[in-house]
């Protein structure tokens, strides 16, 4: 197997000495930067680990320009706890979102369920994996899974959306049984992974993310106290 590639994004020296430790020890080759801007200039390699407190940079605005030029998932290190954190950074690009303090074994989990989805991603892209049903069509919206396309028309234009890696495969699974709802559960164990130990308020965020970009929040709808649905809006 080969070796998965960690930028690890971090100013705290004793924290990033005990982490690039613990992740060669289990396998993983990394490069440690402590700065904002460092993290831009670098090769964000398999998988990026983003301190959002950094001295030169608020890591948002890294999770973002990394964002712009790569598809590198992107996993979120931070104190910064509260809800409205957490979305900002998974609607800004972030694939996961880990508060500290956390687990080491929850955090090779999460690394190992990003990198496993961006792979099989890639290989969908490349056409090395033939998905049953390549595009899926749900009114004027189109979900191409082997280019890793969605295309939106509206009064004849259409455009594509820029969505993040777990946006899209949030999209693809919601659409492959247009109407039917998905529970918060199913939409885990598919988008994230069965072993992922998050809050289920990441689907709200990544709901919430996916609405802004449909342009209508119809698109998707919430079923109170099961999951959601992707149905067409009403004229």
């Amino acid at each position: 197997m080969a070796f998965v590639h960690v930028l690890l994004v971090e100013d705290d020296a004793s924290i990033a000495s005990s982490l690039v430790g613990s992740l060669e020890s289990n396998g993983f080759t990394v490069e440690h930067v402590a700065t904002g801007q460092a993290a831009i200039d670098a090769d964000p390699g398999d998988v990026v680990l983003l301190d959002l407190g950094l001295p030169d940079i608020d890591g948002y605005d890294v999770c973002r320009q990394i964002r712009a030029t790569s598809a590198v998932p992107i996993i979120v290190i931070t104190a910064r706890g509260e809800e409205l954190d957490r979305v900002l950074g998974l609607e800004l690009g972030a694939d996961d979102y880990v508060v500290k303090p956390f687990g080491f074994r929850e955090l090779v989990a999460r690394i190992r369920a990003v990198t496993r989805r961006a792979t099989a991603a890639a290989a969908g892209a490349r056409g090395d994996v033939v998905e049953a049903v390549d595009v899926i069509d749900v009114g004027p919206l189109r979900v191409d899974r082997r280019t890793h396309r969605v295309t939106l028309t509206n009064d004849r234009e259409e455009s594509e959306l820029a969505l993040t890696p777990k946006e899209f495969e949030l999209l693809s699974f919601l659409a492959e049984d247009a109407g039917a709802v998905r529970s918060r559960t199913e939409i885990i164990e598919h988008v994230w992974d069965a072993n992922w130990f998050g809050p289920t308020k990441t689907v709200d965020a990544h709901v919430a993310g996916l609405r802004r970009k449909l342009g209508d929040a119809r698109w998707i709808a919430a079923v109170r106290g099961v999951g959601f649905r992707l149905e067409t809006p009403e004229p």
